[in-house]
Order: C-alpha cells, then structure tokens, then sequence
C-alpha cells in the first residue's frame, strides 16, 4: 500500500528527569527519526507550552505537538493531572498522549487510559531498547496513525 510522504511531527516530551530527556533525543538520533522532540519538566510547563505561556509564547520554539508522551511521576503537576488537563481541555484533546513510565502499576495504567491517553508504555531498561522504543513509536505515529490536523488556536 503505497501511503502519503509524512511530514516530520513534533513530539513534545514531558519528563523531570533529565537524563531521561536526552536519552529518548540519543534515542531518536540512533533511530533516524526526523521529528523534533521538545521537552518539558512536569505538568505545569507542560501545561504552559501547550497554553504558550511565559518562556513557552513563540510558537517557533515551541510548536504544538503532534504527539506527548508523558511521564506520570513529576513534581508540581504530576502526569495523571496534567492528562486530565489536556483531555478536558477543547484545543488540546485531540493530541495523542502516550504515558512514557517506570510505573508498572495496574491502577496506573488503567487511570491512564480511563483519562484519555492513546497508550501505556513502561520505561525500557537499556538504551538498545529504548532506541527501539523510539524507532517503533515512530513508525507508529508517522507511518501507521492518520494525525489529527491542527486547529487553529
């Protein structure tokens, strides 16, 4: 099936360990994906670039995601608020969340999904699998999964 030419999506990450942050933007490099990762450090500037507040308000440094993945365990505003956040909110429901954890916790993942995220996906432990993670996320999301477009805001 022969399927469009897809334009690169910006992923935007929201994650408070920073570690984590660039091995899923090593991970993409290794990958070859050719989206843009941002990234945010909990909910509340998650909330605020989505919202395109404060440091957040150029939408050339800060264009709206395509696709969020989302850690639960944050400071501030943890994932679970910050997904209810997003799914209550009219703009940004349509944006696909994918919760990126450590948290094998059944109540977590159904919480997740009860609250409107597209998938639950635990942490790999080795950045091989991480790599792989990223290539199959992308796959997914750019080869597979038909985007909802932009609306204007």
């Amino acid at each position: 099936m022969n399927s469009p030419t897809r334009q690169p999506i910006v992923i935007l990450m929201a994650d408070d360990d920073i570690d984590d942050q660039q091995l899923c933007k090593e991970a993409m490099e290794e990958s070859r994906l050719i989206n843009t990762l941002k990234c945010v450090n909990d909910g509340v500037e998650l909330m605020e670039y989505l919202e395109r507040k404060g440091e957040f308000s150029d939408p050339e440094k800060s264009p709206r995601p395509d696709l969020i993945l989302l850690d639960l365990n944050m400071p501030r505003m943890d994932g679970r608020a910050a997904l209810h956040e997003i799914k209550t909110h009219p703009r940004f429901r349509s944006i696909p969340v994918v919760i990126l954890t450590t948290s094998k916790a059944e109540e977590d993942m159904l919480k997740g999904y009860e609250l409107g995220a597209a998938s639950y996906i635990s942490k790999p432990v080795t950045f091989t699998g991480l790599v792989e993670l990223m290539r199959s996320l992308g796959r997914y999301w750019l080869e597979i999964v038909q985007l909802p477009p932009h609306r204007e805001e």
